[in-house]
């Protein structure tokens, strides 16, 4: 399977390296910018095409490695050349393979293709997708050949169903993005008791670094510390005096979540006074 890119990002970058470091064939590259598509083909290498209609011809799958909102505008172009018998993916995590309109009318499989890994660099992400999972969903005709390519590079791959795609991609934002968001309201609230920016960013860093290698070894409900674990009502009820608007809301929703991993830890405590002080 001969394999092409339109779009010549990060994970155009990322997605090309890799399969090409593990022995697929990638065409080559289209991009609006010819600069960006001559870089990512001297990366890869493989060829930089002028003409999209060239890049099709050439190849057996396309990859619509561009952002979210131009995938529906190049899928209106891709409409327009013969692409009867072609794969086409694209790899937003958000976007189901719906946004490919019309795609039933011809002999044409789309699917989403989605790393669960956020790809920071053009030229150095590719070597770590090797640890990532990757989602599919999409066209049963050639589901199990798109999952057979991942698998066969060694990832573990999880099929989606289509309507599940939005529910997927805020799972991930919730332990990526969101993780972020607690992290910046803990070191607000440490330079709220008197440390300096930098010494509460630095402050949290073994406490954040340890919990998550807790939790990559032991699992959620084994890494689970703290004072909804031990059951503490007092200790919580003093956090939830001493806070208030945004960070009372987002302590109290946050906590409700922690309450139900501890009822899986500790099946005989009785929680009742805890899920009081948290509604």
């Amino acid at each position: 399977m001969k394999i092409g890119f339109i779009g010549a990002g990060k994970v155009g970058f990322s997605l090309g390296k890799y399969f090409t470091c593990n022995g697929l064939t990638v065409s080559g590259y289209y991009s609006r910018t010819k600069s960006n598509a001559i870089e990512a083909a001297e990366f890869t290498h493989s060829r930089a095409y002028e003409q999209l209609s060239d890049l099709v011809k050439d190849s057996d799958a396309l990859f619509l490695t561009v952002s979210d909102g131009a995938i529906s505008q190049v899928w209106d172009q891709l409409k327009e050349l013969q692409i009867d018998g072609k794969i086409v993916c694209h790899c937003s995590g958000a976007l189901s393979s719906k946004i490919f309109s019309g795609i039933t009318d011809g002999k044409i499989y789309g699917y989403s293709v989605h790393p669960l890994f956020a790809v920071s660099s053009k030229y150095d992400s590719y070597m770590e997708l090797s640890k990532c999972y990757f989602t599919i969903e999409g066209a049963t005709e050639y589901l199990r050949q798109m999952k057979a390519i991942f698998t066969g590079m060694g990832n573990p791959v999880v099929v989606i169903d289509t309507e599940q795609k939005v529910k997927y991609h805020a799972a991930a934002a919730v332990s990526s993005n969101l993780v972020v968001g607690l992290i910046a309201m803990s070191e607000q609230m440490l330079v709220e008791c008197g440390f300096t920016p930098a010494d509460a960013h630095g402050a949290l860093v073994t406490i954040v670094q340890g919990n998550v290698e807790h939790v990559v070894s032991e699992g959620t409900v084994e890494a689970l510390t703290g004072p909804i674990e031990r059951n503490d009502v007092e200790t919580v009820k003093k956090h939830l005096a001493c806070l208030t608007g945004n960070e009372k809301e987002v302590y109290q929703a946050v906590s409700r979540e922690v309450l139900q991993v501890a009822k899986k830890r500790h099946v005989d405590v009785d929680y009742r006074g805890m899920e009081e002080q948290l509604q």
